[in-house]
């Protein structure tokens, strides 16, 4: 019997635990520790397709890009994100083989950098809206509008460079991943939601400076795959109503037609929750059997039914 498939997209926690561990070794410890959870799943029998997000270190190369502008070419942003999919590819597949040494399993892992299709007349490209890069003062703000880059005031902190957000339409390299998962390897793919790319009039690739949701992309290729399972690993156990407050509740199981009300209920933050729930639904209704929201120790009882939040049609 074939084994099933799940798409794993593993949040912003499993690489940078808190603002004090940022470093290079503090985010392959976090690594480390999330690629433990994902092997408990390979062992268990599970194919394994893990995609990421990659916010923070695109960010960083961004500054790194501005400090050194005087001395070298700057890196654009479809770069930025071939440039983290690579470096947290090769961390995640690196803890991957760390462990499955451990553990006596003959698996390998191995990075796609991904490509994620979106229509160039995609409406989020005139109303920008995702921030990239650090701070700057209003002078060299001004410096890059004139350039033509969209920037914002950011609630009095100074300002930043906003890109759209363009909805995932196709990935790329999509069949490659699939004959690897085939071949019986664990892939790490799509990583901060797969680089932009749109068809230009010849019909060739070219890279847009955008940012995708990576939940979405996830779901996407979730779909291509025909995977069994979308599970999106994020920082808390389960999805709660009234978040925060003194009649916070968990949600155990959910229809489709459930989740669509507690968003239109105006329960999921539009930065953290919302796209997750969204993800799923789009997993369930194009076809997938179900979805699961939890973080990354609570993976394995989840799957056993003990917790997380579950999406079903």
């Amino acid at each position: 019997m074939a084994n099933k498939t799940a798409v794993v997209a593993v949040g912003g926690n499993a690489l940078i635990k808190d603002k004090d561990h940022k470093t290079i070794p503090d985010q392959y410890a976090a690594a480390a520790e999330t690629m433990g959870y994902v092997a408990d799943m390979i062992a268990a029998g599970w194919d394994v397709v893990v995609t990421h997000g990659n916010g923070p270190q695109v960010g960083f190369i961004l500054r790194r890009s501005e400090l050194s502008a005087h001395e070298l070419h700057e890196v654009p942003l479809d770069y930025c994100g071939a440039d983290t999919q690579g470096a947290i590819g090769y961390m995640f597949q690196k803890a991957l083989r760390n462990e499955f040494k451990r553990r006596g399993m003959q698996k390998f892992a191995a990075t796609v950098v991904s490509q994620c299709l979106v229509d160039r007349n995609d409406p989020a490209f005139k109303n920008p809206t995702k921030p990239i890069g650090s701070f700057l003062d209003e002078a060299v703000a001004q410096k890059r509008i004139a350039e033509g880059k969209t920037f914002i005031e950011d609630s009095g902190r100074g300002w930043r460079e906003v890109v759209a957000s363009p909805q995932p339409q196709a990935i790329i390299e999509a069949p490659a991943i699939k004959d690897l998962i085939a071949s019986g390897f664990t892939v790490i793919a799509v990583g901060g939601g797969g680089i932009p790319v749109i068809e230009n009039e010849h019909g060739d690739l070219e890279g847009v400076a955008a940012v995708i949701d990576k939940d979405f992309a996830s779901s996407l290729l979730a779909n291509d795959l025909g995977a069994d399972l979308l599970l999106i690993s994020t920082a808390v156990e389960q999805v709660m109503l009234h978040f925060n407050t003194p009649e916070q509740r968990a949600l155990d199981r959910i229809s489709l037609a459930e989740a669509r009300a507690f968003i239109a209920e105006g329960h999921f933050a539009p930065g953290s929750m919302l796209p997750k729930i969204q993800a799923c639904i789009r997993f369930v209704e194009n076809g997938g059997a179900k979805a699961l929201i939890t973080d990354p120790p609570s993976i394995t009882r989840a799957l056993d039914g003990q917790t997380g939040t579950w999406i079903l049609p």
